[in-house]
C-alpha cells in the first residue's frame, strides 16, 4: 500500500462515553493496517477521555487528541491538521461504520481520479415515524450517486451524510477546511468545494448506520436551522447563476407562497432580481406580490428564454414541477435548477 492510499479517520467526541467505544470498534471491521483513527476529545466532562486512553493501549492505529471544548469545527480542523493520511474519512462518536466501508470508498477514489469526495448510502438509525423528516432526507441522500446529479441537486439539500464521506486531503490545502459561522459546516464545505469545481460522487453501498439522538446538533444548534441553510446557500447559488445563465440577474421563481418568497428573497442580497413568480393557485395568478407579477406555468417564456428556480420544499411537488418542465422542453441546468 502506498502513502497515497493512506486513510485518516477523523472522529470528534464530546461527552460520548456511552457510544464512542462502539463507534471506534466498528471501524475495526475494515483493514486498518494502513490507516489511523484520530479521535478528538473536544473537552469532554464525562468519562470519554479515560475510555479513549484505555482503548489506545490495544489499538495501535488509534490516536487521541485532547483539546479544550471548542465545538465540532475546531475539533475537525484539529484532527485533520494532526492527520498523516492523504485520504480523510469522517465518522461521529455515536455512529456505526459498516464492514468494508473504508476499502470501498478508497477503491472508488483510486479508480476515479476526477472525483475529490465520495459518500455512500446510510442506514437511518432513528425512529421512522417520530423522525420521519430525517428518514425522508436519508432516502433522498441515498438516491444520489453520480457527480452530475449531485451537482444539480446540491441547492435542494446537503447531498451527503457528513459522517459517511471520504475526501482527498489535498482539497483542504487547495480550497480550505471547515469554517466557523452561522451555517452548517459540512454543507458549506461541499458547496464551497463544488463552487471551485470539485466533483463529488457516492457509492451505491451502505457505509454507515447513522444514529439520530435527540440532542444532535442539527436539532439543537442555530447553525442548522432552515433559515441558516437558505441564508448560506443563496450566496453559492447566486455565484452559480452568474456563471451559468445568460439571464442574470433576472430569475423566475416557481412558488408564490410566503415561505417560498422568504427563502428566495435571500438571493436579492447577492444581486439577483426576481422577475416573475410562477404558481398554480388561481387566486394568485394575474396578481403581483411586492411588485413581482405572478403567472401560470403555461405563461412561462419558452425554453432558452429564461431561467427558472423551483423553490419547492415538498419532494413530490418538486418532482412534479421538474417533470412538467422537462415535458415542456426545459432542460435541467440550462433552463432551470431545483432549490427547495
Amino acid at each position: 500500500m502506498t502513502a497515497v492510499d493512506r486513510i485518516s479517520i477523523i472522529l470528534p467526541a464530546f461527552n460520548a462515553a456511552d457510544t464512542v467505544a462502539e463507534a471506534i470498534d466498528s471501524l475495526e471491521t475494515g483493514s486498518l493496517s494502513d490507516a489511523e483513527v484520530i479521535v478528538v476529545n473536544d473537552g469532554s466532562t464525562d468519562d470519554t477521555a479515560d475510555i479513549l486512553e484505555d482503548m489506545t493501549s490495544t489499538r495501535p492505529w488509534l490516536r487521541v487528541l485532547h483539546v479544550e471544548h471548542g465545538g465540532i469545527v475546531s475539533a475537525l480542523n484539529a484532527g485533520i491538521a494532526a492527520s498523516r493520511g492523504t485520504l480523510i474519512a469522517r465518522m461521529d462518536a455515536d455512529d456505526h461504520s459498516l464492514p468494508g466501508r473504508l476499502a470501498r470508498q478508497r477503491e472508488f477514489l483510486r479508480n476515479h481520479a476526477d472525483v475529490g469526495l465520495v459518500g455512500g448510502r446510510v442506514r437511518f438509525g432513528g425512529h421512522p415515524v417520530r423522525a420521519r423528516g430525517y428518514a425522508h432526507y436519508v432516502r433522498w441522500v441515498n438516491s444520489l450517486a453520480n457527480p452530475e446529479e449531485i451537482a444539480a441537486m446540491r441547492f435542494v439539500e446537503s447531498p451527503f451524510a457528513h459522517p459517511a464521506v471520504m475526501f482527498r486531503r489535498v482539497l483542504i490545502d487547495r480550497y480550505g477546511g471547515y469554517r466557523e459561522g452561522a451555517f452548517p459546516e459540512d454543507y458549506e464545505l461541499w458547496l464551497r468545494w463544488m463552487d471551485a469545481g470539485v466533483r463529488m460522487a457516492s457509492i451505491p453501498d451502505d457505509v454507515l448506520l447513522w444514529s439520530d439522538p435527540p440532542d444532535r446538533l442539527s436539532r439543537t444548534d442555530l447553525r442548522y436551522t432552515i433559515e441558516a441553510f437558505y441564508r448560506m446557500k443563496s450566496g453559492y447559488l447566486a455565484r452559480w447563476l452568474q456563471r451559468h445563465t445568460a439571464f442574470w440577474p433576472d430569475v423566475i421563481v416557481w412558488g408564490a407562497g410566503r415561505t417560498t418568497r422568504k427563502r428566495a428573497w435571500h438571493l436579492l442580497e447577492h444581486g439577483a432580481q426576481v422577475a416573475t413568480l410562477v404558481d398554480i393557485d388561481p387566486d394568485k395568478i394575474g396578481h403581483s406580490v411586492h411588485g413581482v407579477p405572478v403567472i401560470a406555468p403555461e405563461d412561462l417564456p419558452p425554453p432558452g428564454r429564461c431561467f427558472i428556480l423551483p423553490y419547492v420544499g415538498n419532494r413530490s411537488a418538486r418532482m412534479q414541477i421538474m417533470q412538467w418542465l422537462e415535458d415542456n422542453g426545459y432542460m435541467l441546468e440550462r433552463d432551470y435548477l431545483p432549490v427547495a
